[in-house]
């Protein structure tokens, strides 16, 4: 199998007119810089970095509450209505919007996972037959990270999780967890766990930003979320200049999990460089989760997401990072290519 047109290859996007070569195992065998007759452009599918899909059941509900009233455990509005919702409802709206990400561009998501070992199985059953990796970041119990693909903590103020980090480094899974979405006060306690990501960072103080130059732990941001909960907006910059940053959705309950929205939104608040924002929607965050894919690259898994550089909304684009991450949407998204031809989707 093979795409040509304009490919967005490597680390820095470097913009290359040919084809990629797709092998018979779904990796990239090579790129081929050549003429084509093509307007294409073709870029890694992007990695959800932090999401909540069983909020799936209550899209756009809770207008007008707290953070605390919405999320917070064990009886914000989300949680209620998660208890009240049966597994086959909850998977059947995952999975709803489990389709809208992977015809919107996403390859991943690392979901932080409600629910236990069941909620490790609903999601599973959501995700079957997709051509989308919904990685469990479980929560619950021991035996709820053991079931999933790590352990996505709610925050330090909530509880040690000593055990739970012991647990993750002995299964050699990622340990994630909500740090300074509020306030400042969960933050060391948060970086005291070493944890392999902290998600949200909205309020690091000066201490917290020397910390995270020493431990270089990366960062999930969430910027549509932080403003919908009117916690503040992370200081991007500050972070960006002393660790990783990957970029999330965060609660389907608050936004579409759509990554085009995302960058765009980041793109119009930050002085953050279009080549760094899309490296956090693509290989940053495939990189916190160990995925072999968000890059253009010989022997990298071939996770790709082709779009319509001839669009009536991309056509005319001079620079086409900028255009990917400012201005491209799900109507200028021509394929998604899942590794191997009867997995993509057009």
């Amino acid at each position: 199998m093979e795409r040509t047109g304009t490919i967005l290859r490597g680390r820095e996007f470097e913009p290359v007119e040919g084809r990629v070569v797709i092998d018979d195992d779904g990796r990239i065998e090579a790129i081929e810089e050549e003429s084509v007759e093509n307007d294409d452009l073709i870029l890694p599918a992007f990695v959800n970095a932090h999401t909540h899909i069983g909020d799936s059941i209550a899209k756009e509900a809770g207008g007008g509450l707290s953070l605390e009233e919405l999320v917070a455990p064990p009886d914000g509005l989300k949680h209620r209505l998660l208890r009240d919702a049966s597994q086959d409802d909850l998977a059947a709206a995952m999975r709803r919007s489990l389709q809208f990400m992977q015809r919107a561009g996403t390859a991943a998501c690392l979901d932080f996972r409600e629910g236990g070992v069941e909620g490790v199985r609903t999601l599973e059953n959501a995700a079957s037959d997709l051509a989308i990796d919904a990685l469990s970041f479980a929560r619950g119990s021991i035996d709820a990270m053991h079931a999933g693909d790590g352990f996505g903590a709610s925050g330090a103020n909530d509880d040690s999780f000593d055990r739970e980090r012991t647990a993750t480094r002995e299964a050699g899974k990622p340990f994630g967890i909500h740090a300074g979405e509020v306030d400042e006060s969960d933050i060391n306690p948060a970086l005291d766990l070493n944890p392999d990501f902290l998600v949200h960072m909205v309020h690091p103080e000066r201490v917290h930003l020397e910390r995270l130059a020493d431990s270089e732990v990366p960062i999930v941001v969430c910027p549509r979320s932080n403003l919908v909960t009117d916690v503040g907006l992370s200081p991007y910059e500050d972070l960006h200049e002393r660790t990783t940053l990957a970029l999330g959705t965060d609660n389907v309950m608050l936004n579409s999990p759509s990554m085009f929205r995302e960058m765009a939104f980041l793109a119009k608040l930050s002085t953050l460089p279009a080549a760094e924002i899309l490296r956090m929607a693509t290989i940053n965050g495939a990189e916190i989760a160990g995925l072999e894919y968000g890059l253009v690259e010989p022997g990298r898994e071939a996770r790709l997401l082709v779009l319509d550089g001839d669009s009536d909304n991309l056509a005319g684009a001079r620079d086409p990072v900028r255009a990917v991450v400012r201005r491209a949407g799900v109507d200028d998204v021509r394929e998604v290519i899942s590794g191997v031809d009867d997995e993509s989707t057009r």
